[in-house]
């Protein structure tokens, strides 16, 4: 290609963009004072909610002054869609959609920015036109093209109305193979987990909340079409995943449907599990992987990831239910002292985690052995009332009463010329004081 060429080329590219912006400033036509005449009657119009009053104003500019401004469409499509909204007959109804549709067209037509303007379009159209039979395949052509224009871009209620759309075009006309759903699927979810490391970025804690219910919106439709069980993923999406371990993508949502799926226990999970955690800091995430490696005694690695959680966590209902776990990681190591200042620190963040005082009794039952001196049985039988006293805290009445079934009796305390309601040391690592009790 010559340079004549390529600078004429190169000509008709700016002419072009140009005209795409030409609604962005003010244009007026050669008559300037009748359509300023019209645009103050159906300003004032749309004001006083007179939409029907509107119109002859609105289409006067259509016609005559198509490239004015961008309010022109706005102002447009809001008249055409409340009157469309009010209208109770159904052949009316579709009169005014069509002109609401036409305005959108016109908008592009006129003023480019086809990726957003069409965006505004489909979820114009989507009340109307959600539960028809007739007209859903046409809906989800629209918003098809929505996000081939607009990819992560689409607005935030094209998440949701583009499931839906999935979901009605599979009910009312069966048109969809199950490829094609999660094909539609799978664009939805990469919007959804562009918009929440986005909003996580920005520390907009309301907007990450927002977007893991859409998540799960979406989800919960994806069921309902779609039988998303443990087999499904180990013959759809188990072979992509081993083609191609780092897609994180993927692997999330492997997690999520092996979560649903109650499978959890398959190495699988927790394979795709560690490719998510690498690309996300995520409380919950950190959490649930941590919980189940404790689970299967990899203590090292469940303590790496309950010790990251507990730094994600915001709540301080989590944080105690973190630092309780923390504290059964010390238990099993047999650090006992540390395990119980581990779980004092988890009722230091949240009073009512009862549960901490219930494993704190775990300790003291399980110390029996390790603190018996063998000298005195009611000396040594301290560390169930040690107990009794946590399961008390915990209103565990069933751990209570095994634990008294345990406490010395008149007789272990009349050997050592003591009395019920004495205090009492415990004495071995518990080093408590308790109120003196028999089991009988």
């Amino acid at each position: 290609m010559n340079m004549k060429k390529v600078a004429a080329l190169l000509v008709l590219t700016v002419a072009a963009v140009g005209a795409l912006a030409q609604c962005k400033e003010f244009k007026w036509p050669e008559n300037k004072a009748k359509a300023e005449e019209c645009v103050a009657i159906y300003g004032d119009a749309l004001k006083q909610g007179n939409y029907r009053g509107a119109t002859a104003a609105l289409q006067w500019m259509l016609t005559n002054a198509p490239n004015w401004h961008n309010n022109l469409y706005i102002n447009g499509a809001d008249i055409y869609d409340k009157l469309a909204e009010k209208e109770t007959d159904p052949a009316k109804k579709q009169v005014l959609v069509d002109s609401l549709m036409w305005i959108y067209d016109q908008r592009i037509k006129n003023c480019g920015e086809e990726p957003s303007v069409l965006n505004r379009k489909a979820n114009a159209l989507f009340k109307y036109d959600i539960k028809n039979k007739d007209k859903v395949a046409n809906l989800l052509g629209i918003y098809d093209k929505v996000y081939e224009l607009n990819g992560n871009n689409v607005t935030d209620p094209s998440i949701i109305n583009y499931m839906t759309v999935v979901k009605s075009n599979v009910v009312y006309l069966k048109n969809l193979s199950e490829d094609q759903i999660l094909q539609r699927y799978d664009k939805i979810s990469t919007v959804i987990d562009f918009k929440t490391k986005k909003a996580q970025e920005a520390n907009k804690t309301a907007d990450v909340e927002k977007y893991k219910t859409y998540k799960a919106t979406v989800d919960d439709m994806l069921i309902t079409m779609v039988k998303v069980d443990c087999e499904f993923v180990k013959k759809n999406l188990e072979p992509k995943f081993k083609a191609n371990p780092s897609d994180a993508t993927l692997a999330k949502k492997m997690f999520g449907f092996m979560l649903q799926g109650k499978c959890t226990d398959d190495p699988l999970w927790l394979e795709v599990g560690e490719v998510v955690h690498k690309t996300e800091q995520d409380f919950g995430l950190a959490k649930t992987l941590g919980i189940k490696y404790l689970s299967i005694d990899n203590t090292a690695r469940a303590e790496e990831l309950l010790k990251e959680s507990l730094s994600l966590a915001k709540d301080q209902t989590d944080k105690a239910e973190v630092l309780s776990y923390l504290g059964s990681i010390e238990a099993k190591k047999g650090n006992k002292i540390g395990a119980r200042d581990l779980f004092r620190q988890a009722l230091a963040a949240d009073p009512n985690y009862k549960e901490a005082y219930e494993k704190i009794g775990d300790l003291y039952i399980n110390s029996f052995s390790d603190c018996s001196k063998k000298e005195s049985m009611a000396q040594d039988r301290l560390v169930y009332i040690a107990a009794y006293e946590e399961y008390a805290k915990a209103g565990n009445s069933q751990k209570m009463a095994s634990a008294k079934a345990q406490f010395p009796s008149v007789e272990d305390i009349f050997l050592l010329n003591w009395k019920a309601g004495e205090s009492k040391s415990t004495g071995c690592w518990i080093g408590t004081t308790v109120t003196l009790r028999t089991r009988d």
